[in-house]
């Protein structure tokens, strides 16, 4: 069986929880975590222990806040004071648990699904969405991480061009795979707004609703916005259910065109912020 789970956010025990729940079996089933694996929940560390366990039953995205963990173990970025990283920040298996996500995906297309944490611009199709992911992979993997998350932490440039290169580029695909919610009409990115769907900034609108958006005829998958609560459209599906939130995770089973959803209560809940 085929498994989509939204963000995890380390609310661990949920987690647990949902495996149970759906009998997931190694040697049989396969899951595709959505991103966002840690940070605001109780136990990133578990989280990231018992998917890194999973091995090659599981593919995993990389959300925002897994890119701020691998800021904060690169000594780029200090704690949000929200943050609940400090246990992975001090385990004995740091450095391991660090590699093992700079390994992890940025976008998946399997099973007639492209797979993002957040989301596509309306200039992006599918060819260009995968190629801005692996060149985001190849990053991860490479020498230049240090010198990129030091200046990772900004909204510009906001509005893809062929002509971007270089750290501008990749900081445009890293904010439109982990942080797009809206955007202006112009395809421009709009990353201030956590709002629901029906709140959207003036002029702007969410980014799966952007009027020609090259990837309209292509099933996608998401998570990071956990307002927006679960999202199943004959082509769309936002899974994020806001478990660390204290609602609910959400599990997607996916076969032959068919789609079953599978969710668990979390039992802690954060405040938003």
């Amino acid at each position: 069986m085929i498994y989509l789970i939204g963000d995890i956010q380390g609310c661990c025990d949920a987690l647990e929880r949902l495996l149970q729940t759906i009998d997931f079996s190694p040697s049989r089933d396969h899951l595709y975590a959505l991103g966002d694996l840690v940070n605001r929940g109780p136990d990133s560390l578990g989280t990231l222990r018992r998917m890194q366990g999973l091995g090659a039953s599981a593919t995993c995205l990389l959300g925002n806040h897994d890119w701020h963990l691998i800021a904060a173990a690169l000594g780029a970025r200090g704690p949000h004071r929200k943050d609940t990283l400090h246990h992975v920040l001090q385990a004995p298996d740091k450095v391991a648990l660090i590699d093992w996500l700079r390994n992890q995906r940025m976008a998946v297309f399997a099973h007639d699904w492209l797979m993002v944490h957040a989301g596509v611009v309306p200039q992006w199709d599918l060819a260009t969405t995968l190629q801005q992911a692996q060149a985001l992979e190849n990053l991860l993997q490479g020498p230049e991480l240090n010198d990129f998350v030091n200046g990772m932490y900004n909204d510009l440039p906001d509005l893809w061009s062929l002509g971007l290169t270089g750290h501008e580029k990749l900081r445009f695909a890293l904010n439109t795979l982990t942080r797009v919610r809206f955007v202006h009409l112009d395809g421009r990115l709009e990353l201030q707004s956590k709002a629901a769907a029906s709140q959207s900034p003036v002029g702007c609108t969410p980014w799966f609703e952007a009027p020609d958006r090259l990837t309209k005829d292509v099933c996608i998958a998401f998570g990071h916005w956990s307002t927006l609560g679960l999202l199943n459209r004959p082509r769309l599906m936002g899974i994020d259910t806001g478990c660390v939130w204290g609602a609910k995770l959400t599990a997607v089973r996916i076969s032959q065109g068919q789609r079953e959803f599978i969710q668990v209560e979390c039992r802690t809940a954060q405040t938003p912020g």
